[in-house]
């Protein structure tokens, strides 16, 4: 999981001057920015995890064809 994220500086400016300004979406491409970051990681967590489970569910059909060799 991500730790608490604060806002970036460039969204926080955005937000700061006023509600008019964010309510109509001027301050969207910040928010877009910092999804982009965050999908990227996730992205990257989740190819990760993926060749980890690939490589133990090699282990564990070498692992079952060794057990079926020796029975």
């Amino acid at each position: 999981m991500h730790p608490h994220l604060n806002r970036t500086d460039s969204e926080e400016e955005c937000h700061a001057r006023g509600f008019m300004w964010k309510a109509i979406g001027m301050c969207n491409g910040a928010k877009h920015n910092l999804n982009m970051c965050l999908r990227a990681e996730r992205l990257e967590r989740t190819k990760k995890n993926r060749e980890a489970a690939k490589d133990k569910k090699k282990e564990i059909v070498q692992k079952w064809a060794e057990i079926e060799a020796n029975s």
